[in-house]
């Protein structure tokens, strides 16, 4: 009797610490830079937020590496790095290293992987660091279509930057190459790290592949297998709100063709479904 008490208080206890984890969307914060001359991180982050936001993806914009730090990452279930810092901290350092290892996600993409080169660690959680590049067209060249990141991402091509990649990690799991002769150069991969998962690809030097599908479905891809299988849980739960438009007595007063439509009316409920705030 007296184990069986103490084994409910236990249970008890262990509730209260560890409530399950509310249905919600998923939060991702995005380091890009103030310089947008070349690699636009606030264009990107943008065509980001209207591309993924109706899946229930948040994307939380800064140009500040200080924003890198235990309280603010906390808050986030995955970082996204597309910027030109070529430097890291000490405390940022640690912070995002913690960050990852302590099972979050991170997502370098293109000129993230020559970003906070003076830390080896965190070239060696990107994956590979940037050497040299030229620019042409080309196709993804697909070497593992079964896993969780390739689903449904067809071959596509687009004209980018063509990078080529140093200090690349034996931890690595290549997922597309990009090849150019007899040269097989890898292009997109994911890796673990501590508890935390790695995507990466090289693709997004500008609008010619901002725009494109297939690295916009890759992308996507790689934020919901980097932040994690409890995360995804939580946001399926989500029911998000899909309006509903029709024909109405709206004043086509900028003569748009076609003429707006009406959306249909949403509860409290619905609506919420579909609202960004800050984290």
């Amino acid at each position: 009797m007296v184990i069986i008490l103490f084994v409910s208080v236990l249970i008890s206890a262990f509730i209260k610490k560890n409530p399950a984890s509310p249905p919600r969307r998923l939060e991702i914060l995005f380091l890009g830079h103030k310089n947008n001359q070349s690699h636009n991180s606030e264009k990107l982050a943008n065509i980001f937020s209207k591309e993924y936001f109706k899946g229930g993806i948040n994307i939380s914009f800064t140009t500040n590496p200080d924003d890198l730090n235990e309280a603010n990452l906390s808050n986030y279930d995955g970082l996204i790095l597309y910027a030109n810092h070529d430097t890291i901290s000490k405390s940022q350092e640690k912070a995002l290293l913690d960050f990852v290892r302590g099972g979050k996600g991170f997502i370098p993409l293109h000129c993230g992987s020559f970003c906070f080169r003076n830390s080896p660690e965190v070239v060696e959680m990107i994956g590979g660091q940037f050497k040299s590049h030229k620019y042409d067209s080309f196709p993804a060249i697909i070497l593992k279509p079964q896993h969780q990141v390739m689903q449904g991402i067809p071959p596509f091509t687009t004209l980018d930057e063509t990078y080529v990649h140093t200090k690349i990690s034996k931890e690595i799991e290549v997922l597309t190459e990009r090849v150019e002769g007899d040269h097989h150069e890898p292009y997109t991969w994911v890796r673990p790290y501590g508890q935390g998962r790695v995507f990466y690809t090289a693709y997004g030097h500008n609008d010619n592949t901002f725009n494109n599908q297939g690295f916009l479905d890759l992308v996507r891809n790689g934020i919901l297998w980097a932040v994690g299988d409890k995360a995804v849980e939580n946001l399926k739960q989500i029911h998000l709100a899909n309006p509903k438009y029709f024909e109405g007595p709206v004043p086509n007063y900028e003569k748009r063709n076609p003429a707006p439509q009406v959306q249909e009316s949403l509860t409290p409920e619905q609506s919420i479904s579909l609202m960004q705030v800050p984290v």
